[in-house]
């Protein structure tokens, strides 16, 4: 990723840049300056010409310097390339760096500086010896955040100094490169969970489209589609190549639910409740993405990442690795929204039956459990992940803290929902794995229901 074209090391008449080149002056310079003129001065109160001709002397280096400098046409091109450009948080990532000199003059000494954002570490400096006209140099540096976010980086900084030290000119490139700091994902082992019969988003479900010439159900021609398919009838009605849409895939549906509301938290850091909740969201969505399900990422406050797909869901398999990319950049920026609860992600879900649902909540009060109870209502099989923040701030050993959670998990599961309490440090892959055992139990005790003309199942937990 280019850091800037070409840049002049020279701002050639303009006045403004010359006074930037006398304030370029380094403490030696200004001192000789200085002196210079005091032992001007003396020289011409005592009448002494020899002393006149050593302040002249000491007052005009650090000018010629200066001069010498402003008027330096170097021209330096500067590249930067981030490898990756976006990284979990805790992750390194590299910046590589390159100097050419496109001038047919050799440079001088050239400090070679780029600005990056306290977060990610020191401000990288280093020192490039003569460069040849047409030569190029090359240097590197590591950045790394354990917080999530877009960080930008630049612009990129050469300073070039005169052979005796008496002024230091800086120039900057414009442009701006920018590293997004993802959450951290985790694997999670591949458990059926409630809801999902069609294996898992694997077995997936075709439907043949009716392919009778009057029935055809044309698309637009891609790249890389076999000319046999072909449909002219279509072709010259639309104006366009058309092809025969002989299969539609149908994709189970997952929608991925992202707790935000602030006073639904406590704390902060990277060890937050928060945090766990953003990472969580961000493992699901990336594994479920992986087993082969449309996926929809959604907030509290009824925003959500649109996909490539029908209903915002992202779209076919190719595309899979853009929506992931595009929702990851989301939760790398997301951060607490002032609602107070959870009605508008309900608006959105109550269109209808959207599959799986999988929901990381923050602190639930009875009202909010029971708007979170009638989105089960709108989805195939619901799985939440609930934190209560109190029990990350005051730890386990708070009684009331962990009895409330334990009645807002009773209140969940009752209305149909497999609800997994989250500890502090808990590990996602265990409590996924839980959850598929959990939703296991629940799909066994209503099928015995069916079976035996039961109608007293509740799907509650002890």
């Amino acid at each position: 990723m280019a850091a800037g074209g070409p840049a002049a090391m020279n701002d050639g008449d303009d006045k403004g840049g010359l006074r930037a080149a006398l304030g370029g002056l380094t403490t030696r310079g200004r001192s000789f300056l200085a002196a210079g003129i005091a032992a001007a001065v003396c020289a011409y109160v005592l009448g002494q010409g020899d002393l006149l001709r050593v302040g002249l002397l000491l007052a005009a280096l650090p000018l010629v310097c200066v001069a010498v400098l402003f008027r330096t046409r170097y021209r330096v091109a500067g590249t930067r390339r981030l490898s990756p450009s976006r990284v979990p948080a805790g992750t390194e990532a590299r910046v590589h760096l390159r100097m050419e000199n496109v001038s047919r003059l050799p440079t001088g000494l050239l400090m070679l500086q780029d600005r990056v954002p306290y977060v990610l570490g020191p401000r990288p400096r280093f020192v490039l010896d003569r460069v040849e006209a047409g030569g190029r140099r090359e240097v590197s540096y590591r950045v790394r955040s354990d917080l999530r976010g877009r960080y930008p980086l630049g612009p990129l900084q050469l300073r070039l100094s005169d052979p005796f030290g008496m002024c230091e000119l800086t120039r900057s490139f414009n442009a701006y490169d920018t590293l997004v700091v993802i959450p951290r994902t985790e694997p999670l082992p591949p458990v059926r969970l409630a809801g999902e019969a069609s294996g898992y988003g694997e077995g997936r479900q075709r439907a043949l489209a009716l392919a009778g010439e009057d029935d055809v159900i044309p698309r637009g021609y891609r790249h890389g589609d076999d000319l046999r398919r072909v449909h002219w009838r279509s072709t010259a009605r639309y104006g366009e190549l058309m092809v025969r849409r002989e299969e539609q895939p149908q994709r189970a549906r997952c929608t991925v639910l992202l707790d935000t509301r602030r006073i639904a938290y406590q704390g902060t850091g990277p060890d937050s409740a928060f945090e766990w909740a953003v990472s969580g969201a961000a493992s699901a969505l990336v594994h479920m993405l992986e087993r082969g399900f449309a996926v929809r990422l959604l907030t509290d406050d009824g925003s959500s990442v649109p996909g490539e797909g029908e209903g915002g869901f992202a779209g076919s398999t190719h595309e899979s690795a853009d929506s992931a990319g595009l929702m990851m950049d989301t939760l790398a920026v997301v951060d607490h929204s002032d609602g107070g609860g959870l009605s508008r992600a309900y608006d959105v879900l109550r269109g209808g039956n959207q599959g799986l649902l999988l929901a990381f909540f923050g602190d639930l009060d009875e009202e909010q459990a029971a708007v979170a109870a009638r989105m089960r209502q709108r989805s195939g099989g619901a799985v939440a992940f609930v934190l209560d923040s109190d029990t990350w701030v005051q730890g386990e050993s708070h009684d009331a803290a962990v009895a409330g959670a334990e009645e807002r998990l009773r209140l969940l599961r009752e209305a149909g929902w497999t609800a997994v309490l989250v500890k502090p440090g808990a590990d996602l892959a265990q409590l996924w794995q839980l959850a598929g055992q959990q939703s296991a139990v629940t799909q066994s005790a209503l099928t015995g229901g069916v079976t035996g003309g039961t109608t007293g199942f509740t799907g509650g937990w002890s």
